[in-house]
């Protein structure tokens, strides 16, 4: 029961600071530094991202904060056309991430998401905008009091012929293509105006 007493005083003491050998041990272990599970999966991030600016543009990768040395690796594992030896370059290149900036190169290729994401919006907008001018007269009558400088006229134009283009696809028969050229036309024109 003494040496159960024993332990039980000793309990405090391991519940307070280590001593100096369980100290060399934790610094031995590494755990003043990231465990290796998180040093693992950095490097496997970036290992992904390195997968990321594989698929990369040349244009695109001149734009990034990358050395000689990982520009040249990137445009290299994209002409690799063996599996193989594709998979050996872009561990190579994730080799070679840990050295870049991977948070700035991480942002711009969210900028450039985002961006495409917008435009799609944009896009999104303007074939909505061009639906109602086709249904409605009043939208055209919004649309210059928003833009004033716009060519009214030209617009009226257009409209019209679209109208004209969407009666005459109602009544295609099987088969037959819709015409599209003033549908377009009038986008690209509200494309222009914006």
């Amino acid at each position: 029961m003494t040496s159960h007493n024993h332990h039980d005083a000793d309990a405090p003491g391991k519940e307070g600071l280590p001593s100096a050998q369980e100290n060399a041990e934790l610094d031995e272990n590494g755990y003043d530094r990231p465990s290796k599970s998180q040093v693992k999966r950095e490097m496997h991030a970036l290992l992904d991202l390195g997968k990321e600016l594989v698929d990369l543009s040349a244009s695109q990768l001149r734009q990034l904060p990358l050395s000689e040395k990982l520009h040249d690796a990137l445009l290299l594992a994209q002409r690799t056309t063996s599996r193989e030896g594709r998979r050996r370059q872009i561990h190579y290149v994730g080799k070679l991430m840990r050295d870049a900036d991977a948070e700035a190169i991480r942002g711009q290729l969210e900028i450039w998401k985002n961006g495409s994401r917008e435009q799609t919006r944009e896009m999104h907008r303007l074939e909505m905008l061009r639906d109602h001018l086709l249904r409605s007269d009043e939208a055209l009558t919004e649309l210059l009091q928003a833009h004033p400088g716009a060519d009214a006229q030209h617009l009226r134009a257009l409209i019209r012929a679209g109208r004209k283009e969407a009666k005459a696809n109602e009544t295609l028969q099987p088969g037959q293509d819709p015409q599209r050229k003033h549908y377009r036309a009038l986008f690209q024109a509200l494309k222009e105006l914006a």
